[in-house]
């Protein structure tokens, strides 16, 4: 699979090339466009809801787009490292990439619950989408930070994590990441976005803006 960007850095569309009958898992609420003839089926619900998108004898192509005003970012991976990535952050990833919610890393910050994240591994291409602008946090050994959970995108699965209240008694939740923090240590990346899905939310309802207005 070839990824090819454009209308980047604000209003990013991933054009994902196949090769003759090369599948794709592509965010069905993300498909925008495909080449004709091009096979898609959605397999799940919900947030567990995946296109599997099949290209043709002659190859073909997938049209990619966030639901809301992004930058792109290509993670590659090469089976020697995996990354946790936000759900609310995928876009696509080559159909040699496995996405494993249960994975052990997610298991130690979630207690076995399934959480906003989900564990990219294997080999192949991840397409991820930031909601704002990407920042690169580079983490050498013994280096540490914390960061809010709205504005972790991913992180390399070699960096220390811990997941934690962001107040004393604020309301939380690790299905969706609501009033928590992220404790990282290097060596290691993490990648942030500048603005937070969940805090365009609280601002929607909080303004009385809501899907019938």
């Amino acid at each position: 699979m070839q990824v090819r960007t454009r209308h980047t850095p604000t209003f990013g569309v991933a054009r994902l090339v196949l090769a003759p009958d090369e599948m794709v898992l592509v965010d069905p609420l993300a498909l925008m466009a495909t080449s004709f003839g091009l096979s898609v089926e959605v397999k799940g619900t919900g947030t567990k809801a995946v296109a599997l998108c099949t290209a043709g004898a002659e190859g073909g192509w997938v049209d990619a787009a966030p639901t809301l005003p992004s930058d792109l970012h290509l993670v590659e991976l090469d089976g020697t490292h995996g990354w946790c990535v936000a759900r609310l952050g995928w876009v696509a990833s080559s159909s040699t990439v496995a996405m494993n919610p249960e994975a052990p890393p997610l298991q130690a910050l979630f207690g076995g619950l399934e959480g906003f994240l989900n564990y990219a591994h294997g080999q192949g291409s991840v397409v991820l989408a930031c909601y704002g602008a990407l920042d690169l946090v580079t983490l050498e050994a013994g280096e540490a930070v914390t960061i809010a959970s709205d504005h972790v995108m991913a992180f390399a699965d070699t960096v220390q994590c811990r997941l934690r209240p962001s107040v004393p008694d604020a309301a939380q939740s690790v299905q969706t990441g609501e009033g928590l923090v992220f404790d990282f240590a290097g060596p290691g990346a993490v990648l942030t976005q500048t603005r937070g899905p969940r805090r365009l939310t609280t601002w929607l309802r909080a303004n009385g803006v809501s899907s019938r207005s």
